[in-house]
C-alpha cells in the first residue's frame, strides 16, 4: 500500500490505521520507520516533488519482492512542504517472522533513499532551494542514459 499526502504526515493516525487494518492477518511482526525533518543547516523544513508513475512502479517492484518473502510493505510520503520536527516518510513491513521484517525494512529504506523518484528542496526563509548536495541521480536517468 502506497499513500501520498499533501504536506506533513499524521504519524499516529497512519500507524494506528495500518495496525488496525493488518493486526488480525496473522503477521508476527510490524516494523516501521518514521523519517523526521531535522533542524539543521538553517532550514525551516523540506519540500518534496514526486514523479508518481515512476514511484508507483518502483514501489510495486518492492511489493513483489516482499510478497515472495511472505511480507507486506506499506509506505506513506509527503508531497509539498514538511517543516522541522514533522514527518515526511513512513515505511513499514509486516511479516510472519521478525527477521524478514527487520531485514526488509533496512533494505527498503536504503533503496528508497537511493532510487525513489522524489526530489527534495530545502525551505529557507520561505524559498525552495534544490538540495543538490544531498541528492543522488536516479539509475538510468540523464541525457545519455
Amino acid at each position: 500500500m502506497l499513500e501520498l499526502y499533501k504536506d506533513a504526515l499524521h504519524v499516529e493516525e497512519i500507524l494506528t490505521r495500518w495496525y488496525q487494518i493488518h493486526k488480525d492477518q496473522n503477521y508476527g511482526a510490524f516494523i516501521n520507520f518514521v523519517g523526521i525533518v531535522r533542524d539543521e543547516n538553517g532550514i525551516d523544513g523540506l519540500s518534496f516533488d514526486i514523479y508518481k508513475p515512476l514511484l508507483t512502479s518502483w514501489f510495486d517492484a518492492w511489493q513483489q519482492k516482499a510478497k515472495k518473502r511472505g511480507a507486506l510493505l506499506l509506505m506513506a510520503h509527503s508531497e509539498g512542504n514538511v517543516y522541522v520536527h514533522e514527518s515526511s516518510y513512513i515505511a513499514a513491513v509486516l511479516s510472519p517472522k521478525r527477521r524478514v521484517a527487520l531485514e526488509m525494512i533496512d533494505e527498503f529504506v536504503e533503496d528508497f533513499k537511493a532510487k525513489a523518484p522524489i526530489w527534495k528542496y530545502d525551505i529557507i526563509e520561505g524559498e525552495r532551494i534544490y538540495a543538490d548536495d544531498r541528492s543522488t541521480p536516479l539509475p538510468g536517468s540523464g541525457l545519455l542514459a
